[in-house]
């Protein structure tokens, strides 16, 4: 019944406050207790009590009693934190004025008249030891709250296990407790691992979950805001102002990697028992991850430092911001190979737990928070050069790669996963920039994962490119623009692929199948890039790769027409027309072409669309490949040496027409092989990326002229495979004719044992393209990562129904 009264006095309190023209006073005690003295509420009862409505009727008819709530809620929090909240009705007071400003920010963040309420000073909030009466020294009220969240979150006895024996000594004192020794679990950097008490996992979750709120006032902002500006309550809270700052970024990430959701592996147990530890996690990985948001100032500075018009003073301002973020600050110096290994472990756990498979059904438990964690990997690999190499040293990134790849397939017939797609291929395409990630897929793939790709037996590699395929033949049409990406990541490991299976292979000769086709080349201005990058791909596993790449070479003499064609291409302009009006539909018609697959893996599960309803928030447009990328030659000793300098020139005439600018690009042997001479021009604008293989949308742009088809069908870079077709049909054949083959094993088993040493062009050096980071990235990142925020807080819905403006939130 307790329950219930109090429910009714905080009900009251609200109705009180909404219905009260005259301001109340800040000393009237006796009111504003009603909202946090006594009541036994959860935040669920929060968010019920409190509804929208009268949030924004007090906002906008008695703003002094929304401003003294607010201050009165903080200066609880404040007076929490400096007694150590050494009684249970102080906890719960803190905890209730946690749950009310969680309910209450958003609405604050949404208004922009108010936005500035919480930097405002308050009289008598003095920085810590200032005479508090020196309002120039006065502490503005976000400042004071962030203190307080970061000094309750290691507090004896309410957030951590205090250190004393019960009885002695009275409460310890916050202000000489050392919370370096309160890290809330071993790992980096900590080697004591507290005993598990739920009741303060579900205080850190409480507040942690407010923290978050703090933060989350980018979301109120245009995507068009300055992307330099830095989040004002991130930066604070991961200054050096935060005593707490590096306590609070060890105890995040530990709780993250050392968590383990199977736990004692015992059946069905997640159904049995509630686990705080999970939604603890859940909401660290999210502050974490939202902590971590420097990329965006380094990448204007990256972006700034490319552009040679650049202010020099402009750079000189911007230099210093880097570490001042002590989170990133701190993720970027962890080096010691024992926390790598502790990090690396995690994640792969973490990451491949929806894959694991029992014989029961539905007996493990299964994790939601796999893209925050996606997330917290890149920024990790971004931020730590020795982390990535780390990572690509040992077999270990296949453990990261399986995931990933369970993921791309698992969400690409599913809209409302869009971002997911792209996250995983970022981070495939960062790591494919390293030679060591080509080497380490030739490792043996024998797990068996719960995808409906074809069976086949081979490497990691072969798993790649057989799930490419499948998102480019079988995802929904929003994924078309990532084609590039895909290509390339395939492009970038191809010099080192020891030996593709023949599933993978005839995927690899399909692709370039579909590509080729004429209607499909004329459709749009970029189309035939695609192209480029799978001749790239079959002439560096022919130049480097040839001895273990006989099922590659029979699928190539197998298809040897296809190449013949894209030789004889006709470039007239009635042929163009014919082509155009012969294939009006778009190469969602490569799904039909594998329909007809082998049986897909056991256990698998077909990629389902979105439910209807589903929500999801909109994405920052994303620049095109060439601005995620910047090209670099692999010497013979295995260094790389950038050419980003050699294709400026190409940038600066991004503005010239495309005819021209194709002729004016250079034509040398090394230029085709890399894919694109003039790679930029095609992209110069984002929208026609989003136009790929729609012909109708495309044409109202352009036209495909016999010029521009001649522009680029000169520079296609087929020497090597014809020389290769050259020497080995006519003895393909011969075998056939004189053994009077029919099974292709005897043919593979000759080209196997066969050799093109001095038959070949020259090999031409390898090329890779590296991700850069850049300014349409990060604001790609941002969306993504609030949008993941909004969108995975559903209980209770922090944000729901408010007036975001970083993104849209679109139904499915």
């Amino acid at each position: 019944m307790g329950n219930t009264d109090s429910k009714l006095r905080f009900r009251k309190a609200v109705i009180q406050l909404t219905t009260k023209t005259q301001p109340v006073e800040a000393t009237d005690d006796a009111f504003w207790d009603q909202f946090w003295a006594d009541s036994t509420t959860t935040i669920q009862d929060v968010f019920a009590l409190v509804p929208a409505a009268e949030i924004r009727a007090v906002r906008e008819e008695s703003p002094s009693n929304l401003a003294t709530l607010c201050y009165k809620a903080v200066e609880k929090l404040v007076q929490g934190a400096e007694s150590g909240c050494p009684s249970e009705k102080e906890r719960q007071i803190v905890l209730n004025c946690a749950r009310l400003l969680t309910r209450v920010l958003p609405y604050i963040f949404e208004d922009p008249d108010w936005r500035g309420f919480f930097w405002s000073t308050l009289p008598g909030a003095g920085r810590a030891g200032e005479d508090e009466g020196d309002d120039e020294g006065a502490r503005p009220l976000a400042e004071s709250l962030l203190m307080a969240i970061a000094d309750l979150l290691f507090c004896p006895d309410f957030t951590v296990q205090s250190h004393k024996k019960a009885g002695l000594d009275g409460p310890e004192d916050m202000q000489s407790l050392d919370s370096c020794e309160y890290i809330w679990e071993a790992g980096v950097g900590f080697a004591h691992s507290p005993p598990l008490n739920y009741i303060h996992d579900l205080n850190r979750t409480e507040l942690l979950k407010l923290l978050l709120t703090c933060f989350s006032e980018a979301m109120y902002l245009s995507p068009s805001t300055d992307i330099n500006t830095p989040n004002p309550w991130v930066a604070f809270f991961c200054s050096a102002d935060n005593r707490h700052a590096l306590p609070l970024f060890t105890s995040l990430l530990n709780v993250v990697c050392a968590y383990d959701p199977v736990g004692f592996g015992l059946p069905y147990n997640h159904l049995l028992f509630s686990d705080q530890r999970e939604q603890l996690v859940e909401q660290a990985v999210q502050v974490l991850m939202v902590a971590l948001e420097h990329d965006l100032v380094v990448a204007a500075a990256a972006q700034q430092a490319l552009d040679p018009t650049a202010a020099s003073s402009e750079l000189e301002e911007q230099e210093p911001v880097g570490p001042d973020n002590l989170f990133v600050n701190y993720l970027s110096r962890i080096h010691r190979e024992e926390d790598f290994h502790f990090i690396l472990k995690g994640l792969a756990r973490l990451l491949s737990n929806p894959l694991l498979q029992t014989y029961l059904p539905n007996s493990t438990k299964k994790i939601q928070f796999h893209q925050e964690l996606l997330v917290l990997f890149w920024k990790l690999c971004d931020f730590n050069k020795k982390f990535l190499f780390f990572v690509l040293k040992s077999s270990d990134v296949l453990e990261i790669l399986v995931p990933i790849l369970f993921y791309l397939n698992d969400s690409r017939a599913d809209q409302s996963r869009v971002g997911l797609l792209h996250i995983g291929v970022f981070i495939l395409l960062l790591l494919s920039g390293e030679r060591n990630f080509g080497v380490r897929l030739n490792k043996p793939f024998s797990l068996r994962v719960p995808m409906d790709i074809p069976v086949f037996t081979g490497t990691h590699a072969d798993l790649l490119v057989v799930v490419f395929h499948k998102i480019v033949t079988s995802g929904h049409q929003r994924l078309q623009p990532l084609f590039d990406c895909l290509l390339t990541i395939i492009v970038n490991v191809s010099p080192y692929l020891k030996s593709l299976c023949m599933v993978a292979a005839n995927k690899l000769l399909h692709l370039l199948e579909a590509f080729s086709g004429s209607w499909f080349l004329y459709s749009s201005t970029q189309n035939h890039h695609l192209v480029f990058f799978l001749l790239e791909v079959f002439n560096n596993i022919i130049q480097y790769q040839f001895d273990g790449n006989c099922n590659l070479v029979y699928a190539i003499i197998r298809k040897r027409n296809v190449f013949h064609q894209l030789a004889n291409l006709p470039s007239d302009y009635v042929s163009i027309q014919k082509a155009l009006q012969r294939k009006k539909r778009t190469p969602a018609g490569l799904s039909h072409a594998c329909s007809m697959e082998s049986i897909p893996m056991e256990g698998s599960c077909p990629a389902v669309p979105a439910e209807p309803g589903t929500l999801k928030t909109s994405l920052a447009a994303y620049p095109g490949i060439e601005k995620l990328t910047e090209k670099a030659q692999v010497s013979e000793d295995g260094t790389m040496v950038a050419l980003q300098k050699r294709h400026s020139s190409q940038e600066r005439h991004s503005s010239q027409p495309q005819a021209d600018q194709s002729a004016a690009a250079g034509a040398s042997d090394t230029e085709s092989h890399s894919g694109r001479d003039s790679e930029d021009v095609f992209y110069s604008r984002p929208e026609a990326s989003r136009r790929r293989m729609s012909s109708t949308s495309s044409s109202v742009y352009w036209v495909p002229t016999p010029e521009w088809v001649l522009s680029w069908k000169s520079k296609l870079p087929l020497q090597t495979i014809m020389r290769l077709l050259q020497v080995l049909v006519p003895q393909v054949e011969k075998i056939c004719i004189d053994k009077g083959l029919t099974d292709e094993s005897e043919i593979l088993k000759f080209l196997q044992h066969g050799t093109l040493v001095g038959l070949l062009p020259v090999p031409h050096p390898i090329l890779i393209r590296k991700y850069q980071a850049n300014m349409g990235t990060a604001m790609w990142f941002r969306t993504y990562m609030w949008g993941l925020v909004y969108l995975r807080n559903v209980d209770p819905p922090i944000w729901y129904d408010t007036d975001v403006r970083l993104f849209e939130i679109q139904r499915v």
